[in-house]
């Protein structure tokens, strides 16, 4: 089956619409990050940048990091663009752009978030590294897509406590293991909670009330089958769910600089950050 150029766009130079990248010019392991700023902020630690493009919110810089290549690739805030994002990888990995055609042999990219989120438990730490070994989205991107729900259980759990009356439904995934124990073992795990933006849909009221109400106090300090609700951001769920439908190897990682519990929010994580990437990449 030949591939529109309506349904997968490239430019005359053969890149991907939105990525602005080739091929050759994506490795294998990929950092995923937020803020284009952090792109920057952690290529400065390669020892060589092959590769830099810039397009609206999706920088990439490839290099090479103690003999290991990498690409580290900003996203942009919310799973919208995850599903861009997503899709142009595995575009360059599993479709040759020429014939417009899927390959014939599927090729795994392996990639991490390493980001920041809101904790839901209150004795963690500020700071703290979090791994999300399941989630919870609320953002309905993979209801886009035949996507076979993962975790009835955990998400009647969070119906259940959140007292859910919003006309949405929310879904479930979880991280790759081998990825989890390899590069996070060591770190606090639970279960991310994915939010469609960081003020309503996190429970932050500031002038408009909450239709759903404070559900986030509901979650606070819980747990599902011993495993804890640890945190809320806005893009592990996407990750997740397109990395399982598509047949690639994702883990989120996440800095804890607002404590949902206290009402703590942090005043300064680069440190933070820069020591979890680095860590990252030693083990990836």
């Amino acid at each position: 089956m030949d591939i529109k150029a309506a349904e997968l766009p490239i430019d005359d130079k053969g890149n991907v619409y939105h990525l602005q990248l080739q091929p050759e010019e994506l490795a294998n392991k990929i950092i995923f990050v937020g803020d284009p700023a952090r792109v920057g902020f952690f290529s400065q630690r390669f020892d060589h940048i092959e590769v830099k493009k810039e397009n609206r919110e999706i920088h990439t810089h490839t290099g090479i990091w103690k003999g290991k290549r990498i690409s580290i690739i900003s996203t942009g805030m919310g799973t919208d663009n995850i599903d861009i994002v997503f899709n142009e990888l595995d575009a360059l990995a599993n479709i040759d752009l020429k014939a417009r055609k899927p390959k014939e042999r599927h090729h795994t990219l392996e990639i991490v978030r390493i980001g920041t989120c809101g904790m839901l438990q209150g004795d963690l730490p500020m700071h703290s590294f979090i791994a999300g070994r399941l989630c919870i989205g609320m953002d309905c991107l993979m209801h886009f897509y035949p996507y076979q729900e993962r975790h009835p259980e955990l998400l009647e759990d969070f119906r259940r406590h959140c007292q859910w009356q919003l006309p949405l439904t929310p879904y479930t995934g979880e991280c790759d293991e081998d990825l989890l124990q390899r590069v996070a073992a060591n770190y606090t795990q639970g279960i991310t909670v994915t939010a469609p933006g960081f003020y309503g849909p996190q429970c932050r009221k500031l002038r408009l009330p909450l239709a759903q109400g404070d559900f986030v106090q509901r979650l606070l300090n819980r747990s599902f089958q011993g495993i804890p609700y640890t945190n809320l951001e806005m893009e592990t769920a996407g990750i997740y769910g397109m990395g399982r439908a598509l047949g690639h190897k994702t883990l989120s990682l996440n800095v804890g600089v607002a404590n949902r519990a206290t009402g703590e929010f942090s005043k300064g994580h680069n440190d933070a950050l820069m020591q979890l990437f680095e860590e990252v990449v030693s083990r990836f």
